[in-house]
């Protein structure tokens, strides 16, 4: 056994760090200690912790969380990229949100994570033709956590999505890496179409809350899109956009909008 946590320590600092923050926090907070055993201690790996936390969340009497776990292990099992997305999440969250003190915290507690994990898993079945599968996943998620992404939609890794309330992908959408957005995001269509109709989120995008982006349209890397606004046409790369509709108001301010997390306009 102490070979095996020597081995996962090296190749995975993600995981070593969660490790150790669990063993502080039910030190601090002995009342959580049969939750953070269950949910990190008793696992070897991140894969397995992961699989078990989201089994758990998306369990309901219509599927039972052991039936959730076996597909979730063997999805990680043979789709590793699966992980090694949602370590770069983790990371992100930690980097980017200052409510974010551990890497503990995404996996126990922030429903942003868990729902893009949820949809990570939906995806990879989606993908190997197992959509009744997946699209239970996604009502599970929509159900539970108030993110409602379709398995179809492509999303990248290093993705933060905080307070995660009333968020929106639809089917054809796709999010690049590092992408920042708020609450009551939507990544909608413009009606009834069914071909490509939904937005298209360049790399290092901050997506400000209560945002709509609808249509097939691309929104270039590393711009900004402020709060509340509704996004119609195209943006360019490193711009920002505000209004209803919105409009270029300026220049994106800095080089990773994403991750300054910087809101504020200077128009």
């Amino acid at each position: 056994m102490a070979h095996v946590q020597t081995n996962l320590t090296e190749v995975d600092p993600v995981w070593h760090r969660i490790c150790e923050e669990a063993e502080a926090a039910i030190a601090s907070e002995p009342l959580m200690g049969g939750l953070v055993h269950a949910g990190v201690l008793h696992h070897k790996s991140f894969e397995r912790a992961l699989a078990y936390r989201i089994s758990m969340k998306l369990s309901s009497p219509e599927m039972s969380e052991q039936i959730l776990r076996e597909i979730a292990d063997h999805a990680y099992l043979e789709a590793p990229e699966l992980a090694s997305a949602a370590r770069a999440d983790i990371v992100a969250i930690y980097d980017r949100d200052p409510a974010c003190h551990r890497f503990l915290q995404p996996l126990l507690f922030f429903k942003g994570f868990q729902a893009v994990q949820a949809y990570r898993l939906g995806h990879w079945l989606f993908q190997n033709d197992r959509r009744d599968l997946a699209y239970f996943i996604q009502m599970r998620a929509s159900e539970v956590f108030g993110v409602d992404i379709h398995p179809a939609a492509r999303i990248g890794k290093g993705i933060m999505i905080d307070h995660a309330h009333s968020i929106v992908v639809g089917e054809t959408a796709v999010v690049g890496d590092n992408v920042s957005m708020l609450h009551s995001v939507t990544l909608g269509g413009t009606g009834k179409e069914d071909d490509d109709r939904h937005p298209k989120i360049g790399d290092g995008v901050l997506i400000g809350a209560g945002a709509k982006v609808l249509g097939n349209i691309t929104v270039g890397q590393c711009s900004r899109i402020a709060a509340g606004s509704v996004v119609l046409e195209e943006v360019p790369p490193m711009k920002t956009v505000a209004g209803v509709p919105a409009k270029i108001v300026g220049e994106a301010g800095c080089s990773q909008p994403s991750i300054t997390m910087d809101q504020i306009l200077n128009t």
